[in-house]
C-alpha cells in the first residue's frame, strides 16, 4: 500500500524473474506487449468495496505480468462530499505522471456507478493535462446505470453493517437525503448547465466523455442494482459516437459478481479485449 497526500492506493509491478508464459491454467494467455512499456491496469472499485475483493480482480492481470493499480474512493466522498472527487481525479492523474506511466498503454477497469463516477472525475482531470496519458481501453463492470431511488437504497443497504432494523432505518434516511440532493442537482443543472462538472451522474456525463478509446461492457440480466437495459442504452450511445464497443451479457450473475460466477468466460473476454487494443497500437 502507498500513500500520496492521503490518497491510499495499491500498486503491484511484475516480478522480472517469474515466467508469466508458463502453462499453469489461465496464465497460458500471452499478451502482445512492449516489455519496456508494460500495460498498466487501473482498477476503480465500487462504493464500499474492500480492497481484498478488488485484489481478486487485479490478480488476474498480475498473473500475466501486467502492472496494476487499485483504488476505491471513500464512501463519504461518493455520497456526501462529492465535490472532492474532482480532487481525487487530479491526484490520480498526478500519481500516474509521477510514476512515469505516460508512455505506457493504460487501461481502466471500473466497477458499478462508484467506479464509473471515479473514472468520470479522472477523465475530467486527464482533459486538463498538457501531456496526456495513453488510455487505450476502458472496461465497465456492472456500470453505468441511471440514478434510481430503489437502487440507491439497495446499494447503501449492502454497504452498511448491523442488524436488520439498524440497517433498514439508516439506509432509508440516507436514501431520502441523497434523493433530495439528486433533485437539487437536477434543478440546478437545468438552470445552470455549466455547473454539471461535479454532478454525481456518470450515466449522463460519461455518454459525452471525450475519450474515444475502445470500451468493454460486462453486465447481467440478473443485476439487482443496475438493469441491463441501462448499460445497453449507454453502450449504444457510445457506439453512435464512433466508439468501438464490445458487450458481454450474462444471464444469472449478480451485481459485480460476474468474475466469480463466470470466471473462464469473464477472463477470456477481458484479455481478448485488452489484446485487441494492444494490437491496434502502432
Amino acid at each position: 500500500m502507498a500513500n500520496l497526500d492521503n490518497l491510499e492506493y495499491f500498486i503491484k509491478f511484475p516480478n522480472p524473474n517469474f515466467n508469466y508464459c508458463q502453462n499453469n491454467g489461465e496464465s497460458d494467455f500471452v499478451f502482445v506487449v512492449n516489455e519496456e512499456k508494460l500495460p498498466v491496469i487501473i482498477l476503480f472499485g465500487w462504493a464500499g468495496c474492500k480492497d481484498k475483493y478488488l485484489a481478486k480482480y487485479s490478480q488476474i492481470y498480475e498473473e500475466r505480468g501486467l502492472i496494476t493499480l487499485r483504488y476505491t474512493a471513500p464512501i463519504k466522498l461518493l455520497f456526501t462530499k462529492r465535490h472532492l472527487m474532482a480532487v481525487i481525479g487530479e491526484k490520480l492523474v498526478k500519481l500516474l505522471m509521477d510514476l512515469n506511466f505516460e508512455s505506457h498503454p493504460i487501461f481502466i477497469h471500473c466497477f458499478s456507478n462508484g467506479g464509473a463516477f471515479l473514472y468520470q472525475n479522472f477523465s475530467v482531470a486527464l482533459d486538463k493535462q498538457e501531456k496526456p496519458l495513453q488510455i487505450k481501453g476502458i472496461i465497465f463492470d456492472s456500470a453505468p446505470g441511471k440514478r434510481r431511488v430503489l437502487s440507491l437504497f439497495r446499494a447503501i443497504s449492502a454497504i452498511l453493517e448491523g442488524n436488520i432494523f439498524y440497517n433498514f432505518s439508516l439506509s432509508f434516511l440516507m436514501t431520502m437525503f441523497l434523493s433530495v440532493v439528486w433533485l437539487y442537482e437536477i434543478i440546478r443543472n437545468h438552470f445552470y448547465p455549466r455547473s454539471n462538472v461535479h454532478s454525481h451522474n456518470p450515466f449522463e456525463n460519461l455518454q459525452k466523455d471525450k475519450n474515444r478509446c475502445p470500451q468493454l461492457f460486462i453486465y447481467s440480466k440478473n443485476d439487482d442494482l443496475i438493469p441491463h437495459t441501462d448499460i445497453e442504452y449507454f453502450a449504444n450511445a457510445r457506439r453512435n459516437l464512433g466508439v468501438d464497443v464490445t458487450t458481454v451479457c450474462y444471464e444469472t450473475s449478480l451485481h459485480v459478481k460476474h468474475l466469480p460466477e463466470n470466471r473462464e468466460s469473464y477472463v477470456t473476454s477481458v484479455f481478448q479485449f485488452i489484446n485487441k487494443c494492444l494490437k491496434a497500437i502502432k
